[in-house]
């Protein structure tokens, strides 16, 4: 169950990114709902990372959850940001994807 909790963290953490885009490219009322969205998204993230934490280990825990969140950002800024998509990135992308997979099977 915590490793559940531990992905939808990172799943939260690839939201308040996205909401961290979106406010930047909007103005007024808009970009002032899109860093609502990012507040409240990081909240969520934070506290399911907190709780997840408690009975995994901890750098385990930081690493998968940074991980998700760094690779589902990446591909938000791939789809909807118009960020470059480049051989190296897409090979170091493989590479973290991996690193993340090989940690959460060592530090079960």
């Amino acid at each position: 169950m915590n490793w559940l909790l531990l992905i939808i963290a990172g799943l939260f953490e690839v939201l308040f990114a996205f909401c961290l885009g979106k406010a930047k490219e909007t103005t007024g009322t808009e970009s002032n709902a899109w860093y609502l969205g990012f507040l409240l998204s990081l909240i969520m993230s934070m506290s399911l990372l907190i709780k997840a934490a408690q009975s995994l280990p901890l750098g385990t825990a930081y690493v998968v959850w940074t991980g998700i969140g760094a690779v589902g950002t990446v591909l938000v800024g791939i789809l909807f940001f118009k960020d470059p998509v480049t051989l190296w990135r897409l090979f170091f992308l493989t590479t973290l994807i991996g690193s993340i997979i090989g940690l959460k099977t060592l530090g079960n």
